[in-house]
């Protein structure tokens, strides 16, 4: 490639200095120039011309991931119109390719005419493999017509021109891509919720819609983003060393109707994964299928509004899209109220033949009430409702605000030979503020220890101003003696963050500061570099993985760092200012072999890791990073009539060398100590009928701490032991998704005058909880029904989450805590729990123009 690129340099200059010399010589005299004669006219030549075509079937193995492909088949025409040396020149997949092949062998041609006469002639011929709608349907892959002949049997082969998105091969088996059709199956509340789809994925939203979902995964409490790396495009959504929560990731400011698909990447295989890549990672993909202007007027239980307003232009791409969304409710229960707002616009610019250049724009901010938790025998002893909050102003005052702007910009540069060179760039200023008492009256004064009884609020605070980027350069799919093929990549990413972070004990209802507890700045800058390879081996063995490094540097000045007890002696100011250095280095691979053309096994192994939180760092450490080890070996079978019955199934185990736990009275994560998960998954999609979808799995995880943590003088007896079930994860997470959509009355001759519906139910469970010190959260089962009427650009839908009115906690702790309700305070650690919904109608109507 390099000698290509200075030889087409040379040519270049060459070609410049010759119109330099010619534009300073004195033009030639013209003479006269003979006509053409027939003998020295160039031949003309007619490419052949396309009798027969069968379009090519989407591989039923390969629905599941449901992504899409770009084939390139070149093939000769003889004389007589028969075909031969049909040969793959861009692989799309095994799977991809040979029903590329299939369909062409059956193609018709006459041959090609060169000045009247028949010759042979070599084309190519372009396949883009989209996923069916809910069954396996034959798709037009590629153009009635081929790409224009050559100059005869002996010419170049002709390449055309395939604009398409692909995903990369799947690196485990539940390496997953979510299509629209699967996450809108079932309702959801929000772009968060729209997880729930995914095998082994819980997710609650106990705080409102200014604080990030907590969310679940096989086996992992990531609570708002600890063990998960988010993003959205090329925009990571986690943010390292924050306040609240380390990986804290908000997805609150996405819009429901802009989301396309989602990549759940279930364990960390794949050299791209960087932070927070522990359980997994997910990917958001922003698209809008339908065309046109849509807006969409809700209102439901709760006094709860939403507005939309999102404008897809007709001739554009379906990345290129504008979207706004306002929503406002009065909330369930006392202090749940909360308001948002949220804008993304992206747009997808054609650069020439060759580049593509996707813009991204948000901005979003909420503020929400919170009624925090309860302890649940002040509410089976009749003091409070399930659905009540404490009356105490420091209980009242709990809230949230939140606020996002993000820009990004990718370039890309895909070529039909399987090459791709990307640059991306990204910029995003964050803001969170949350007051919430979880403890009542627990707390006392660092500072002044006469200063008691005030109030556990606890403010935090932290900002963010984030930069960052990548790139990555892809190689042709290269081949080696007809036996194998395939691509290698390199890759490049970078982030910074400047960080500003308080943690403060207000005294309600004036929010004063009666105690200082953090105020620090943290500069963080991460590196990352991997190299990946993928390879098909006798078209059914492949190989794909790679080694990912990452160096993590932190400039921290902790500005209340090497804190002076009231009761000891003044030796120095306060503030503690330390750098540190770290890396982490992992490798990843995956080894997969189709065994038929419906079934395939496949074994993955990886090293990830978690950054540290800043402030726990020392002067000059080595950035100690919780590294993980995780293995998963599974299969995957897929029907033989193509009406995409797929059953996949895998167990695994993970090992993570340093876990967190959320601790009520520090309000934050601590540190519990290394936990092994070792489980199975299997998930089951059928799409029947062209009007039927179902999805439905079942994960089971043994979740352990490996060992102790420390004692330290804060905790000298940890709620952990050794052994123990790992709290607030559920052994057992099912969930089923199903939807049936169609025709229900034709009202006139019209194509359009029609009345179609759409029906959709989800259905999740989760087994008991284990909580510290020995106790277990109750049994959770939800229901959730959707329907929907549309008649020309009318629509009229109705959602009901938590159909059956379940008494259901979002979320559940065991802690001591001392809300004055008792004349003598307990200091035995009680279980907690903040409400989860009760049933809610909301009804829209939308229009479609």
């Amino acid at each position: 490639m390099i000698v290509r690129f200075a030889a087409g340099l040379a040519l270049c200059v060459g070609l410049v200095l010759a119109s330099v010399v010619a534009a300073a010589e004195p033009p030639p005299t013209p003479s006269p120039s003979p006509s053409p004669s027939p003998s020295n006219r160039p031949p003309a030549v007619t490419p052949p011309t396309l009798l027969v075509k069968t379009v090519a079937i989407y591989p039923p193995a390969a629905l599941i991931q449901r992504v899409r492909a770009e084939v390139m088949v070149a093939v000769t025409i003889a004389i007589d119109g028969t075909q031969s040396d049909l040969a793959v020149v861009q692989s799309g997949g095994a799977d991809f390719d040979d029903a590329a092949l299939e369909a062409l062998a059956t193609w018709q041609f006459a041959p090609a005419l060169q000045d009247g006469t028949p010759v042979a002639a070599r084309i190519t011929v372009p396949f883009a493999f989209e996923p069916p709608p809910f069954e396996p349907a034959p798709a037009p892959v590629a153009p009635n017509d081929p790409a224009p002949a050559p100059n005869g049997p002996t010419g170049p082969v002709l390449q055309a021109k395939v604009r398409g998105k692909r995903v990369p091969p799947p690196r485990a088996m539940f390496d997953l891509v979510l299509d629209r059709e699967l996450i809108t199956a079932a309702p959801h509340k929000d772009p968060g919720h729209m997880l729930l789809s995914a095998p082994g994925v819980y997710v609650a939203k106990p705080e409102g819609d200014a604080v990030a979902h907590q969310v679940f995964l096989r086996g992992f409490d990531a609570e708002h983003g600890q063990d998960i790396g988010f993003s959205l495009g090329p925009v990571p959504l986690n943010q390292p060393s924050h306040i609240h929560g380390q990986g804290y990731a908000d997805l609150n400011f996405i819009i429901a109707e802009t989301v396309r698909a989602l990549r759940v990447t279930e364990g960390v295989y794949d050299p791209r994964q960087g932070d927070f890549a522990v359980a997994g990672s997910i990917n958001f993909d922003l698209g809008v299928l339908e065309r046109g202007v849509t807006g969409k007027l809700s209102y439901g239980s709760f006094d709860t509004w939403r507005t939309l307003v999102m404008w897809a232009p007709e001739d554009e791409p379906d990345e290129t899209f504008t979207a706004v969304e306002l929503r406002r409710t009065g909330g369930f229960g006392d202090n749940r109220g909360s308001q948002s707002a949220s804008g993304i616009g992206q747009a997808e610019i054609a650069l020439g033949d060759d580049w593509e250049l996707t813009l991204q724009l948000a901005a979003a901010s909420a503020r929400s009430n919170i009624s925090g938790v309860v302890r649940l025998d002040d509410i089976t002893a009749g003091r409070l409702d399930w659905y009540d909050g404490y009356s105490d102003p420091s209980a009242s005052a709990q809230s949230a605000y939140s606020s996002r702007v993000h820009l990004s910009a990718l370039l890309a540069h895909p070529t039909s030979s399987g090459a791709r060179s990307e640059l991306g760039f990204w910029f995003a200023a964050t803001n969170f503020r949350v007051r919430q008492n979880l403890t009542g009256f627990l707390e006392r004064s660092e500072t002044h220890a006469e200063w008691v009884g005030r109030g556990d609020l606890i403010e935090q605070g932290h900002g963010d101003l984030a930069v960052g980027g990548h790139a990555l350069f892809r190689t042709e799919r290269l081949t080696l003696a007809d036996i194998a093929a395939g691509n290698f990549e390199l890759g490049l990413s970078f982030r910074r963050d400047g960080i500003d972070q308080v943690q403060n004990l207000l005294s309600a209802p004036q929010n004063e500061t009666w105690d200082q507890r953090v105020d620090a700045t943290v500069s963080q800058l991460d590196i990352g570099v991997y190299a990946d390879l993928d390879w098909t081996f006798w078209k059914v063995l492949h190989l794909r993985g790679g080694l990912r490094a990452d160096a993590l540097t932190f400039d921290i000045d902790d500005r209340l760092g090497n804190f002076i007890p009231s009761f000891a002696r003044e030796t120095h100011i306060l503030g503690f200012r330390r750098t540190a250095l770290g890396v982490a280095f992992g490798p990843r691979a995956t080894l997969a072999w189709d065994v038929a053309k419906n079934l395939s096994i496949q074994a993955s192994y990886g090293r990830g890791y978690r950054s540290p939180q800043a402030r726990t760092l020392t002067e000059g450490e080595n950035a100690p990073f919780a590294t993980v080890d995780s293995f998963e070996a599974g299969v995957r079978i897929a029907s033989c009539d193509g009406k995409s019955i797929v059953l996949t199934a895998a167990a695994y185990s993970t090992s993570l060398s340093s876990d967190l736990a959320f601790d009520p009275g520090a309000g934050r994560l601590e540190n519990i100590g290394p936990t092994n998960r070792t489980g199975f998954v299997a998930q089951v999609t059928a799409r029947p009928w062209a009007w039927a979808l179902l999805s439905a799995s079942v994960t089971y995880v043994d979740a352990t701490l490996t060992s102790p943590p420390t004692a330290t003088a804060d905790n000298p007896v940890p709620a952990f032991e050794e052994g123990q079930l790992l709290p607030y994860v559920p052994p057992l997470v099912a969930r089923a998704d199903l939807a049936a959509h169609g025709t229900l009355w034709r009202l006139g001759d019209d194509a359009d005058d029609v009345l179609t519906g759409k029906a959709g139910l989800g259905f999740t469970m989760l087994s008991k909880r284990p909580l510290p010190y020995g106790q277990y959260g109750d049994v959770v089962a939800l229901l959730d029904l959707s329907a929907s009427l549309r008649w020309r650009a009318f629509e009229l839908g109705l959602e009901v989450y938590n159909v059956a009115d379940s008494r259901w906690a979002a979320s559940e702790y065991s802690f001591v805590s001392d809300w004055g309700q008792d004349a003598i305070p307990s200091l035995v650690p009680t279980r907690h729990i903040s409400a989860g919904e009760p049933r809610t109608l909301l009804v829209s109507l939308g229009v479609h123009l």
